[in-house]
């Protein structure tokens, strides 16, 4: 291949990507699976049969404890046929230590009061009343919380007691969820990541179907007489509020089957104020907004505003510099930024003369640094120079195209315990490059929603809501200062080209930091430009000591992202299901699979 004259950076991730992956690896693609539908997944692994269902009541046989369930089940109307539909569902259950609260608000329909009065006659663990009657009739160890809509599976409490009797730490739960379409069928499954509170303020991961440890129920205030809608997010705030992260479980498993609605109006407005009245409590100057996929929240800026240094390595590449940087200048609504343009031996005559004109305007520093290529070094002699509070790492062949991007992500670097922040970066066809970076797609890393239209609202609308990946891509990063000098920066030593990123965002994340992915930061990533992927001997023996080195240092998750799912593939960058799923255990077998 024909070694072109002048390069540009692209996102250390790319190096790691396709046929020159493989190469690396020594593999070669493996056969295709042969998928089906999400309702072809269900029946093959998420359908359990009387075997599973009699292992299940074995196993609780052998459990030192049962835990008690107190289950809350909302309940509004005149449809009686529905009430039975939901009660029958929990006394189906294949565990049985629950007793059922049924919750109403307002006079109920003399037909449904009388249903009422027979189960509780009939069945002395199921009671009825108003939120603030329930006082202290709740007698479980846990509470679960059912959302309008929500039906449950028949061995959804003993999925929830298993998780509580194998992790006693445990004081709030939530799990997966799909639907039931018109013909009856399964669809749109939601597989959440695990705890991830930036995706929780963005939407309820504890919808529709959540746990949570009885004294922490009582602890916050239970639930709230007079708040009818957005009770169960209202109850879930005020519980994440008290409970340190490392105790929130996630279950891997479709529980509940939702509806399929779509929130009403006053539920939308009911979350929005349930949103404010958490960050109220928290001390946090933050106003929320309803979002298509769920929640918008805006942090406020600081006055005076930070000094932001942003840092564009490059060689040569006179055109997509120059639109890079006129693209920041004119688009940019921040105001209080200064660009460091790392010129890695350009010999260009006219980049020259260009980059000579930028050192000579206010705000632009050209610093020539003529090393042999290492991205990680280039950047790390740069953040020494760089005047700002702030890091901002680009890409040369970044196009600002929304004008809030850099005051997004200032504000969400600058709340406590957020590490690094993401961009959502796009192709100039307007689909998405970069949703943040999932670890273990096809063996290490891969873009989340890659491909994706990018008004398209992805897997659980994720790929237009806030949330906590566990690494975003240096193409567009933004960081403290004094966060990237804490963890040393990129690694120079072992990283120089590929995967320095990753490794920075997870050394943040070992350090107690969660690194935010923002859709509403859209740039364009004009990869396309890029100059071809290296396959000479002396790069694919780089690549592939780079490659070990993240394999030995991230081993573990690499293999189990947490802010990704067991059940979504492995195999490619737009949130497949996974054929089988991995490291979980399937409802229709109660073994770990291998």
């Amino acid at each position: 291949m024909q070694q072109s004259t002048s390069w540009r950076l692209t996102a250390p991730l790319r190096w790691a990507s396709g046929h020159f992956r493989r190469i690396v690896r020594g593999t070669v693609p493996p056969a295709p699976v042969q998928r089906g539908s999400y309702a072809d997944w269900a029946a093959l692994y998420d359908s359990p049969g009387a075997d599973a269902y009699a292992g299940m009541g074995r196993e609780v046989d052998a459990w030192p404890v049962r835990p008690r369930l107190s289950v809350l089940l909302p309940f509004r109307g005149d449809d009686g046929a529905l009430l039975c539909e939901k009660i029958a569902s929990i006394q189906s259950q294949i565990y049985g230590a629950w007793e059922l609260h049924i919750v109403h608000e307002g006079a109920a329909d003399s037909q449904v009061k009388a249903l009422l009065h027979g189960f509780g006659q009939a069945d002395a663990r199921i009671k009825h009343g108003s939120a603030g009657a329930l006082g202290t009739s709740l007698s479980g160890d846990w509470v679960v919380w059912l959302e309008p809509g929500c039906t449950v599976r028949a061995h959804t409490l003993f999925c929830i007691a298993k998780e509580v009797v194998e992790h006693p730490e445990a004081r709030m739960i939530y799990a997966d969820e799909d639907r039931i379409d018109a013909q009856g069928a399964r669809c749109c499954p939601s597989f959440k990541p695990d705890w991830n509170i930036d995706l929780f303020l963005s939407g309820n991961l504890f919808s529709p179907l959540g746990a949570v440890q009885a004294s922490l129920f009582d602890a916050a205030g239970g639930l709230l007489a007079g708040v009818a809608e957005g009770w169960g997010q209202d109850l879930a705030l005020r519980c994440v509020e008290r409970v340190e992260a490392g105790r929130i479980r996630h279950i891997p498993r479709v529980l509940c089957h939702g509806d399929g609605a779509p929130p009403s109006d006053e539920a939308r407005r009911a979350g929005v104020r349930a949103l404010d009245r958490h960050f109220e409590r928290a001390g946090v100057a933050a106003k929320t907004e309803a979002a298509p996929c769920g929640y918008r929240v805006r942090y406020a800026l600081p006055a005076p505003l930070p000094l932001v240094s942003l840092i564009i390595p490059t060689r040569n590449a006179v055109g997509l510099v120059r639109q890079c940087i006129e693209s920041i200048v004119l688009e940019t609504a921040y105001p209080n930024y200064e660009i460091l343009l790392v010129d890695n031996g350009s010999d260009d005559p006219e980049a020259l003369a260009y980059f000579a004109s930028l050192d000579a305007q206010p705000g632009i520093t050209v610093i020539r640094d003529d090393r042999p290529f290492n991205y990680s070094a280039l950047n790390n002699a740069a953040v020494a120079q760089a005047r700002g509070e702030l890091i901002g790492l680009l890409n040369n062949d970044i196009e600002v195209i929304s004008s809030d991007w850099l005051g997004e992500m200032v504000s969400l670097a600058l709340q406590p315990g957020v590490g690094a922040v993401g961009a959502k970066l796009l192709y100039p066809d307007m689909t998405i490059q970069h949703g943040g970076v999932v670890l273990g797609i096809g063996g290490m890393a891969g873009h989340a929603h890659k491909h994706l239209p990018a008004s398209v609202a992805g897997h659980g609308g994720r790929a237009q809501l806030v949330q906590n990946f566990s690494a975003v891509t240096a193409a567009c990063l933004i960081v403290r200062k004094s966060l990237y000098e804490q963890v040393g920066g990129l690694d120079e030593e072992q990283l120089g080209v590929a995967y320095n990123d990753v490794d920075f965002c997870l050394r943040l994340r070992e350090a107690g930091y969660r690194n935010v992915w923002t859709p509403y930061a859209e740039l364009l990533h004009h990869e396309s430009a890029s100059r071809g992927l290296e396959v000479a001997a002396e790069s694919r023996d780089r690549l592939a000591r780079e490659s070990a080195f993240m394999r030995g240092r991230w081993a573990s998750l690499i293999a189990r992202d947490p802010a990704y799912n067991p059940n979504l593939t492995l195999d490619t960058e737009d949130f497949d299901l996974a054929w089988p799923p991995r490291d979980t255990r399937s409802a229709a077998d109660p073994t770990p699979h291998p």
